[in-house]
């Protein structure tokens, strides 16, 4: 009896977790809350279920990306959005190396920033075999830096004198999380929003090609590749979206499903990190998930100004 009433808080907040006021980033911190008083349940295995919400929650995604539009967009500013991903996993991996963060939470950190935040790194994980602890790191740095983005990005903004478009596409390319992208652009105006949300989805197609880069760099010593197959569900329910759009109403109520499936895998990871945990980890994941925000930050606004 004692030990059932010792886990109700973990039940409660995870019924909590399921409703939409309940956000990404704060599902996260009531997690490793929990954690940290130790009213997480010992007996349960939340790393093996957790990667398989994970896993459902992506492919549940994937039916509200609107394909032909974003692969308009992907079209128009293929450039840019090729230089600025693969650019931005580039530079993450030597400066990872440079200060010796772990290797996968430094790529995961990577991945959110160059695509979209915490659905990256949720789609990346499986196919590096990254852990919740790993996981749990790379999506607090990440959320830290949206709620700065979200705030600074518009003062900035306007302190340059920057247009509807260019603001658009910078807060699509710098901001890691879609949400904050919204956030940030809708308070500059709207043709920002539009120019934003329109580029952060195309973005978010690259989600397949990184994935897919990521499982062949991450192949263990045998040299044999863990495919995230999952990211084939993601393709199927793209193109099953876009085949079918007759079905539009069905579409969204699996994409607003698989979000809050996405915020209650959140809540479950920060389940796995503790006070202790971040501790032993040190200051290095914040600390380069900072340099890389500001790195690519800046490069791509000089891009845009000067192009």
């Amino acid at each position: 009896m004692n030990n059932l009433k010792k886990q109700s808080p973990f039940w409660i907040a995870l019924v909590i977790c399921l409703f939409p006021f309940i956000s990404s980033p704060t599902a996260l911190v009531i997690g490793f809350l929990l954690a940290s008083i130790g009213l997480v349940p010992t007996q349960l295995n939340l790393a093996k279920f957790t990667k398989k919400l994970l896993a459902y929650s992506i492919v549940g995604l994937g039916f509200g990306i609107q394909f032909e539009q974003a692969l308009a967009v992907t079209s128009d500013g293929i450039g840019i959005i090729v230089t600025t991903i693969f650019g931005t996993l580039l530079f993450g991996w030597f400066i990872a190396k440079a200060i010796g963060l772990n290797k996968q939470t430094g790529y995961l950190i990577s991945a959110g920033t160059a695509i979209c935040g915490g659905s990256a790194i949720a789609a990346v994980s499986p196919a590096i075999k990254a852990n919740d602890e790993q996981i749990g790191l790379s999506l607090a740095t990440v959320f830290v830096l949206n709620s700065v983005a979200l705030f600074v990005f518009p003062v900035i903004g306007h302190a340059l004198n920057l247009d509807q478009h260019t603001f658009g596409t910078w807060a699509a390319i710098a901001i890691h999380d879609t949400s904050s992208v919204v956030g940030a652009a809708s308070a500059y105006g709207e043709e920002a929003l539009t120019t934003a949300t329109t580029l952060k989805l195309a973005r978010a197609l690259w989600i397949i090609p990184v994935a897919l880069f990521s499982a062949f760099l991450f192949r263990n010593d045998s040299k044999k590749v863990t495919i995230p197959y999952f990211i084939l569900f993601y393709c199927a329910a793209i193109a099953v979206s876009d085949l079918l759009p007759q079905f539009e109403v069905v579409y969204q109520g699996v994409f607003e499903l698989a979000k809050r499936a996405l915020v209650v895998c959140l809540f479950l990871i920060g389940c796995g990190i503790s006070v202790d945990k971040l501790r032993s980890s040190g200051p290095k994941p914040l600390m380069f998930g900072v340099t890389l925000w500001v790195l690519i930050s800046t490069l791509s606004l000089a891009w845009l100004m000067l192009s």
